[in-house]
């Protein structure tokens, strides 16, 4: 299928198969750590979302390559891919017992009302970080037929290695015929402890040289990317001019992208967002309408947003309609707990019709 400037193929065993890592998300809700008694596990991964929300809410054949521990922390995130409907390609790694390695560990409260949510990690000795180029047959991976390939700036920042084994990844992708994607996902925790700005915006800009579809908002472009633009502190979270503006200079500076596209998000408090995505197509602009979201969790919902894009383009939607589906699904998406979709794709459809939250009898 050749539209918006992709040549996506018809068919093949995957229709996604994402790299990235793989964590476990200890979840205690509204209350903050230093006071929390429980929490809940989610099983997550910026690159694994993705490939989850396709195949449990739209209907995709899917997989992950990443790494995976045989330890019960690493059979309990392959229990929780499976029941996603979601294939693990694993390199595994044997624990020690004592210092790993380990499957990463996220540490997120959902805050509430003025009290914003907090994040933290441990990433010590993490079995992903150790993934290098070599790991991977990709040949034996592409040769069974995928569609589109999709990493993220997360894994980019977990290693001196993870980026190369996007890049060896993506190169792959190309030979096969697949389309290529990445979410830029800035995360400056994570690369102020990986050597910082410049390192973040050099390997980044290694990365997107080979990419097709590219996610990512106007500070993911400044900081991931070095691409100037305004503060974005003092501009509106929900005005895609800014976007706009940088559009330009993005595919100058990057001319194999054919699709740009990025969340628009107004935090009024932890529990009350406005919503809205505007993506760069080939180069037309189309934006989503605007929502009010009552959020229980927010976690994941740029994620929802890239899984209902991409099949909107998978399946050969009108542009408005793609970033409608994304827009849609990344909405309802925070209205679960944990960090990929309970949604289903006629709920999805709905909401992207224009739906509402009336009871349906």
């Amino acid at each position: 299928m050749d539209r918006y400037g992709l040549n996506i193929p018809d068919d093949g065993k995957y229709d996604l198969i994402a790299l990235g890592a793989m964590v476990h998300r200890l979840d205690p809700g509204v209350v903050p750590f230093r006071k929390a008694t429980e929490c809940q596990i989610h099983v997550s991964g910026g690159e694994y979302n993705v490939a989850a929300n396709l195949a449990d809410c739209f209907r995709m054949r899917t997989a992950i390559v990443t790494a995976l521990v045989d330890y019960p922390i690493g059979e309990l995130i392959a229990q929780r891919i499976r029941s996603m409907g979601v294939d693990g390609i694993y390199k595994r790694f044997a624990h020690d017992g004592v210092r790993g390695p380990n499957m990463a560990t996220v540490y997120s409260d959902r805050g509430f009302g003025v009290r914003a949510p907090v994040v933290f990690y441990n990433r010590s000795n993490e079995a992903a970080a150790l993934l290098k180029p070599g790991d991977f047959d990709w040949d034996e991976i592409f040769g069974q037929g995928v569609r589109w390939f999709h990493s993220g700036g997360i894994f980019a920042s977990l290693s001196e290695t993870t980026p190369e084994l996007i890049i060896e990844g993506m190169q792959a992708a190309h030979r096969a015929g697949a389309v290529v994607s990445f979410d830029l996902n800035y995360r400056e925790k994570l690369w102020r402890a990986a050597g910082g700005l410049d390192r973040a915006v050099s390997t980044l800009r290694r990365i997107v040289e080979h990419v097709d579809v590219l996610v990512g908002n106007e500070e993911d472009l400044q900081k991931g990317l070095g691409i100037p633009g305004p503060e974005v502190t003092k501009t509106s979270k929900l005005d895609p001019a800014v976007f706009a503006e940088m559009i330009s200079q993005v595919v100058a500076e990057f001319p194999r992208l054919k699709v740009v596209a990025t969340t628009l998000r107004e935090v009024l408090s932890s529990c009350r967002h406005r919503w809205s995505a505007v993506a760069w197509i080939d180069g037309g602009l189309y934006q989503a309408p605007t929502c009010d979201l009552d959020v229980y969790d927010r976690v994941g919902g740029g994620d929802g947003f890239a899984a209902g894009l991409f099949y909107g383009l998978m399946t050969g939607r009108e542009p408005e309609e793609a970033v409608r589906l994304g827009w849609a699904h990344g909405a309802l998406l925070t209205t679960f707990p944990g960090d990929t979709t309970m949604a289903t794709l006629e709920q999805v459809e709905a909401f992207a019709r224009g739906g509402s939250a009336r009871i349906e009898r």
